[in-house]
Formats: C-alpha cells, structure tokens, sequence
C-alpha cells in the first residue's frame, strides 16, 4: 500500500489525537520548542496517518496513543514508537528544553505507559475537545500534514 505525498519529505512525524484539548495544547508547545522546524505533524483520525497505521497493521481507530515517527522519508518500514517512547523521541526531536524533557527514559515503560494511559483515559474529562484556532505563527501551518 502506498502511503499519500506530504509536505514533510523526510524527518520525524507525530500523529496525535487531533479532536483531543490536551494533545492539541502539546503540539502547540513542541511547534514553539522546536527551534529548527524539524518536527511535523499529523492527526491520527487524518488521511496521512490513517494510511500508515494501516499500512503497518496498526488500530485505526483507537485515538488514546501517539505514534511517532522518526524519518518519513522511510515510512514504509514498520520503525514507530507508541505512547510515551513516542512522546520522549518527539521531546527529543525537537531539542533544547524537549532534549531536557526526556530524561523521563530513564523511568521504566511499563510505569510511564501506565500514567499515560490514566492521563489518556481522562483527557477529554479535564482537557476536553479542541476547539480549532488560528496558529500562533502562520509558518506553522506547513508543518502540518492532512
């Protein structure tokens, strides 16, 4: 299966939960820590990365995990982390205060898989939905894939 062209040739890619409040909030604060605009981004309920989960057998409707992707250019191969791998790469992607954040690794997976998913549990509860608003910066906008 062959996965859409995108404005992202190469680089990483997070795919979020695009309808969540909180996910949304965290996306804005990694566009604003990346410095050198390496990350992009895609909602996971979007055509970009509803064709890659299924391309690499992944649930295509379960919106209460991240996926991360580390080089787009080499999408076809089954390389993801989930959760908070995913989140701690996508942290580390970005640099400066995001390299500083994840020195969470060095708590065990099981253990932040186990908050992520309480937090994931409930973030529509204390986030609620995201209510679509303009970017900060205009600039952004391409870093977005559909």
């Amino acid at each position: 299966m062959s996965l859409p062209a995108s404005n992202a040739p190469s680089g990483p890619v997070l795919f979020f939960d695009g309808e969540c409040g909180l996910c949304n909030r965290i996306v804005r604060l990694l566009l604003r820590l990346d410095r050198r605009a390496v990350l992009r981004f895609a909602p996971l309920q979007g055509p970009t990365a509803q064709a890659y989960l299924r391309a690499h057998g992944l649930p295509t409707a379960d919106f209460d995990s991240l996926v991360f992707v580390p080089d787009w250019a080499r999408r076809d191969r089954p390389e993801f982390l989930l959760r908070t791998d995913g989140a701690l790469a996508a942290a580390r992607a970005v640099g400066g205060l995001g390299r500083a954040l994840s020195w969470a690794r060095v708590i065990p997976a099981r253990w932040r898989d186990a908050a992520y998913r309480l937090v994931a549990r409930y973030r529509y509860q204390i986030w609620g939905e995201w209510t679509p608003r303009p970017l900060a910066r205009a600039e952004w906008a391409t870093r977005f894939m559909p």
